[in-house]
């Protein structure tokens, strides 16, 4: 089974301040929860561009510290990228990032279809362990992002 996340966030800046700060991949670091312990291993030494690699080593949950390798997959510049999960904790991921001009400023739209590894154990812990995880990353995110550049 594919699962979707679908966020929007609006924020009171330009799209090309948005596009600054989103395709700079070392500004992940900033927008993830603390409790993740992300840390980015290599890739994020230029701005984003279709085939880049990023490496990073994360903690979804406490006491599991895990590899992610994410390739960016698409890059149309201001408006989207698309990055995609080579190796990591998911069967599948792949997430969309949108940034629309809106009145006033910027809607930022995120599209994430994923799969959990793990067969039938995997869908039994979807409901109770990962969307609500996740729902809690992307909460974090938007919440950081506020904290960064004000409430729409």
């Amino acid at each position: 089974m594919i699962y979707e996340i679908h966020t929007l966030q609006k924020l009171p800046i330009s799209k090309q301040e948005a596009w600054d700060f989103l395709s700079d991949p070392k500004n992940l670091k900033k927008i993830m929860p603390d409790e993740m312990g992300f840390e980015i291993m290599s890739g994020a030494d230029r701005k984003m561009f279709t085939g880049q690699l990023l490496q990073y080593k994360v903690t979804p949950l406490p006491g599991f510290k895990t590899n992610w390798v994410t390739e960016i997959t698409h890059v149309e510049k201001p408006d989207y990228f698309v990055d995609i999960q080579l190796y990591g904790p998911y069967a599948l991921w792949h997430h969309k990032h949108f940034i629309h001009e809106i009145e006033g400023g910027v809607e930022i739209e995120d599209l994430v279809h994923y799969k959990i590894p793990f067969g039938i154990l995997g869908r039994m812990m979807h409901p109770i362990l990962v969307k609500p995880k996740l729902n809690e990353i992307f909460k974090a995110r938007e919440a950081k992002m506020v904290e960064k550049f004000g409430q729409y």
